[in-house]
């Protein structure tokens, strides 16, 4: 046996991890360990201390990220196509459907004209459906990208590939990546808050997960209604004494168990903790939405103690203020398959008051030029008519799932406002400018922050990923 390995038998796991913590011991510890574990417990430790430096100087400090779960219909919201009304009916070209595959979609379905009308709004011109006459006041601040496109039919597969940069669960979030990049600017709330409305999106809570991160970047879910964040309350009879000195000595077993073994999720749990505490003071507070004055709340459409995507605009709102990283709001309920034509505009009035107010609001108190807002589904719809649902839909339908072609709109945070960018062809089947795939939309997100998509890596099972993973660019020309 070689000398040096006869003396580290006779050395403790618990007193070399102690005594390796600085100077060369460090650097061997990493060595041994492995760059990726260290990297982690430093990350874990530097995200809970607070803001981390970006690789540039950013246009954006934050991100609202409003997800309409099920994908809206572009073709009768943003993306007007005047020749579907001479098709109406028709059986659609052969090419859209030889060789391509559909999720319900059969046989060779006819072309489907919007039964809604389109104005030009704002010195812009921007093209919008009078489903949203809120938005379209305020079409001079919103960029509409009418040429996204993605890799995923199904919604599961589509929202993860949107959100995580690869269609099957276990990657990180885009909002754990840019909490990863970026640390956080508030020692009192998460990083990175995930709101609801409606039911789950099929994707589930991947769609906030760290993945393979270090878990203090996971996403907190807070809900609108009830408690806001599960077991954040002290349980019954227990003081917020009793609470700390419970805390007190579940923290110094896990600094033991830290010291003996090394593992990061350690340095995690520890900090989550302790964050939980500061909590309970601090979301109670954001939560109520009360305080706010009665024209705010109108300018929302928000009521207080009732769950609504208007309150979590609101909640949005206040959260960014408040130096939360990242929000995402997720509204369930958009996929239309059938009763396109009552379907969309109720969902149309559920969001549009809010979602403009909150640009709205966001501009009058100087956030909106270092805030990122961005709106869409996990793919668009097709110019076909859905008619065979067995739910009516003969006299009834709707459209399905369309990858090829969807529109998205950002606002703020660096984005050029009062334009349009990318085109699809006269039916609104395929792209016919600037195409915008979903790793384009996320590469320009991290770059707004003042990240490198590229440089924005963690190595994990032998190789560094990223939320773009082998793709995307940045689409320079949203950039203002």
């Amino acid at each position: 046996m070689h000398p040096i390995e006869t003396r580290l038998r006779d050395v403790t796991r618990r007193t070399f991890l102690k005594n390796s913590g600085v100077g060369v011991g460090a650097i061997a510890l990493s060595s041994l360990l492995g760059e990726s574990l260290c990297a982690a417990a430093q990350l874990s430790n530097a995200a809970a201390a607070g803001a981390r430096p970006p690789h540039f100087a950013p246009r954006a400090k934050r991100v609202i990220y409003l997800h309409m779960v099920g994908a809206p219909s572009q073709l009768d919201l943003f993306d007007h196509k005047p020749a579907l009304a001479a098709c109406d009916g028709k059986p659609c070209p052969e090419e859209f459907i030889a060789g391509k595959r559909f999720a319900f979609l059969r046989g060779h379905p006819t072309i489907a004209a919007t039964r809604f009308a389109f104005q030009r709004h704002g010195r812009s011109g921007a093209e919008i459906s009078e489903l949203l006459p809120h938005l379209a006041g305020v079409a001079d601040e919103i960029a509409i990208v009418k040429s996204l496109h993605t890799d995923e039919f199904n919604h599961a597969p589509a929202q993860l590939l949107l959100h995580t940069g690869f269609g099957r669960p276990g990657r990180p979030s885009g909002g754990s990546w840019v909490t990863y990049g970026l640390g956080s600017e508030n020692s009192d709330l998460p990083a990175y808050v995930a709101l609801q409305s409606g039911p789950l999106a099929g994707a589930g809570t991947g769609l906030w997960s760290s993945g393979f991160l270090p878990s203090v970047h996971q996403g907190v879910q807070f809900r609108g209604s009830g408690e806001p964040v599960l077991f954040l309350d002290n349980p019954k009879n227990h003081s917020a004494t009793d609470r700390r000195q419970v805390l007190d000595t579940v923290r110094r077993l896990n600094e033991a168990q830290l010291a003996d073994v090394g593992d990061p999720e350690i340095a995690t749990r520890i900090s989550q903790y302790e964050l939980a505490f500061r909590m309970q003071t601090a979301v109670p507070e954001l939560m109520d939405i009360s305080k706010e004055s009665a024209d705010t709340l109108a300018l929302y459409g928000a009521e207080p103690s009732k769950a609504s995507f208007a309150n979590n605009c609101l909640l949005a709102r206040r959260l960014v203020e408040r130096g939360v990283r990242i929000v995402q709001l997720y509204d369930a309920d958009w996929d239309h398959h059938n009763n396109l034509a009552t379907r969309l505009p109720a969902k149309c009035r559920d969001v549009d008051r809010a979602m403009a107010a909150l640009i709205r609001d966001l501009k009058q108190r100087g956030l909106l030029d270092d805030t990122l807002v961005i709106w869409g589904g996990e793919f668009g719809r097709t110019p076909m008519a859905q008619t065979d649902t067995g739910t009516g839909a003969k006299s009834n339908p709707g459209r399905d799932h369309h990858k090829e072609a969807y529109t998205m709109w950002l606002a703020g945070g660096g984005v050029k406002p009062g334009i349009t960018y990318g085109a699809t062809d006269e039916l609104g089947y395929n792209l016919a400018e600037n195409p915008v795939h979903v790793h384009d939309l996320n590469a320009t997100m991290l770059h707004l922050l003042g990240l490198d998509h590229e440089r924005l890596t963690y190595r994990y099972q032998g190789r560094d990923f990223r939320l773009t993973d082998v793709h995307g660019k940045v689409v320079k020309g949203l950039l203002a």
